[in-house]
């Protein structure tokens, strides 16, 4: 018997078969397709056995099936947490914006001396005032003075940036 006329025989109690197996339509349709296939390339060296051929084949196709994707998701929960999480790009709006700020900032860091700017982005870092003291060369009582006249001068750098 040719395959096609086997699958017109036979594919509508295999996949009723399969679907009620596995619960999922869409699988018995993939697995009675590849049981087919095998048919065609493998097929059993008895003819008269047939039908039981491929409802085992197609068993066995649907329990690897269900095996694997009971595996994968035992897997994804376990590392859902380890998978990278993309975010979207940004809007080329918001993007400009941020470029944009940024550009502002590193030119009122740089209207800074160096004393200051190293001083205000130690402290951005965490830096304790006596580390950032020790950085730059001055006692820890007067790097809260240090911090205040460089937070002066970069709000008032940023708001000429602003304004131009």
């Amino acid at each position: 018997m040719r395959l096609g006329a086997l699958a017109r025989r036979h594919r509508t109690a295999l996949v009723r078969y399969v679907a009620r197996y596995t619960g999922d339509p869409d699988l018995a349709e993939d697995v009675v397709q590849e049981t087919f296939l095998r048919l065609r390339v493998r097929p059993p060296s008895h003819q008269e056995e047939l039908k039981g051929w491929l409802f085992t084949v197609a068993t066995h196709m649907a329990v690897d099936r269900m095996r694997v994707a009971r595996r994968r998701a035992e897997l994804e929960q376990e590392a859902g947490h380890l998978l990278p999480v993309a975010e979207p790009p940004p809007d080329p709006a918001t993007n400009l914006e941020r470029q944009e700020a940024r550009r502002m900032a590193r030119d009122a860091l740089a209207g800074l001396s160096e004393k200051e700017r190293t001083a205000l982005l130690m402290r951005e870092e965490g830096f304790t005032h006596r580390e950032i003291g020790t950085a730059v060369g001055t006692t820890t009582k007067s790097v809260g003075t240090l911090l205040a006249r460089a937070f002066d001068k970069f709000a008032a750098r940023l708001q000429m940036e602003e304004a131009s």
